[in-house]
């Protein structure tokens, strides 16, 4: 085999075990999460974070949203939803996803914090709100079903 072959192999390698291990379904729009949620009769979970400022959610993102364990518990349950909120330009989201993220905060995160996740219905009604917290995917997931 070549190196040119070799190196390919090693990162197509490296991105096929990457997609496995970071397997969680981010949903980036409100109305399409709800349709989703209704379909599957599921909660929606939101969760507003600055994935590259931001140390708590990115020890959230580490600990909980990323563990296999969480993944798995999760996929039947909740419909994932994402509003990140980045700082660095080469992260900078485009500006119809900035606007949307904007109105999603302002209605259910009017204080700004950070991480901030809320568990909705299908509908779109707030059941609970939580953050970041040092425990187990499954508590932390047992937590999120309990709302």
């Amino acid at each position: 085999m070549s190196f040119k072959k070799m190196m390919l192999a090693l990162v197509f390698g490296s991105i096929l075990t990457l997609s496995q291990t970071h397997a969680q379904e981010w949903q980036t729009n409100f109305e399409m999460a709800k349709t989703m949620a209704q379909k599957e009769r599921q909660h929606i979970v939101l969760v507003f974070q600055g994935s590259d400022w931001c140390a708590p959610c990115i020890k959230l993102d580490r600990e909980i949203w990323s563990s296999p364990e969480f993944q798995q518990l999760a996929k039947g349950h909740f419909v994932m939803l994402k509003a990140d909120f980045p700082r660095k330009q080469k992260n900078k989201l485009p500006a119809d996803q900035e606007a949307h993220n904007k109105a999603l905060a302002a209605k259910y995160n009017p204080n700004g914090y950070f991480p901030f996740v809320v568990v909705l219905d299908a509908s779109g009604k707030k059941l609970g709100e939580t953050g970041y917290e040092k425990t187990s995917p499954r508590a932390y997931f047992n937590k999120l079903n309990a709302f």
